[in-house]
């Protein structure tokens, strides 16, 4: 599906200021900001924010799901088909799916040329990240990671969604969830870099 804006509406600039953020915030992090994270970046209520995104969707540059904290998405990209290949749980070799399941993504997550793929995931150890248990990621595969990176990684006791960390030579992997350990591998290869998130239950 490709959905186009109306050219003949016209941005503000407060307006536009607040598409650019929902943009970029999207392309950054592989999900849409909140209202709180909108207003605190344009220092503006939230009412005032809730205001801006409203005009954005009349003018037809936002839509938004309802009853989804983070359902704000822009209307000026398409989505294109990859697969989804199985299910990643930490600790635990990645689960295939039998026949892998076409689904479409949002163009924002493919910016970088490579392959990519998807995979659905069970646990919470990367909840502080709003990567939930049953949200389906997108996933850049490649071998390397620079600190700081959301990848997919096999170590000796299997596979697992993490923050790579690199400190001097220590390598380790950062779960997003307090009550949860770092891993310090012994044996470590990156299988993919995190692009993006589907919440359970969506769909484009």
């Amino acid at each position: 599906m490709s959905l186009k804006v109306n050219a003949q509406l016209p941005l503000t600039p407060k307006q536009k200021r607040v598409l650019d953020f929902v943009n970029r915030f999207t392309v950054e992090h592989g999900y849409a900001p909140s209202l709180n994270e909108i207003a605190k970046y344009v220092e503006k209520s939230i009412s005032t924010v809730q205001h801006f995104v409203e005009e954005l969707q009349g003018k037809g540059y936002l839509q938004r799901k309802e009853n989804v904290t983070r359902g704000l998405s822009s209307t000026e990209e398409g989505s294109k088909q990859i697969f989804k290949l199985g299910y990643i749980a930490a600790g635990e070799p990645i689960d295939p799916i039998e026949n892998p399941e076409p689904i479409d993504v949002p163009l924002s997550f493919l910016q970088i040329p490579g392959n990519y793929y998807a995979l659905q995931v069970k646990g919470n150890s990367m909840t502080e990240d709003n990567i939930l248990d049953g949200d389906t990621i997108v996933i850049r595969h490649q071998q390397v990671a620079e600190d700081g990176d959301r990848v997919v990684a096999i170590t000796e006791n299997g596979a697992t969604l993490k923050v790579f960390r690199k400190s001097g030579s220590k390598i380790y992997l950062e779960p997003r969830n307090h009550n949860l350990k770092r891993i310090y591998p012994k044996e470590l290869e990156i299988r993919g870099r995190f692009c993006g998130l589907i919440r359970a239950g969506d769909r484009i």
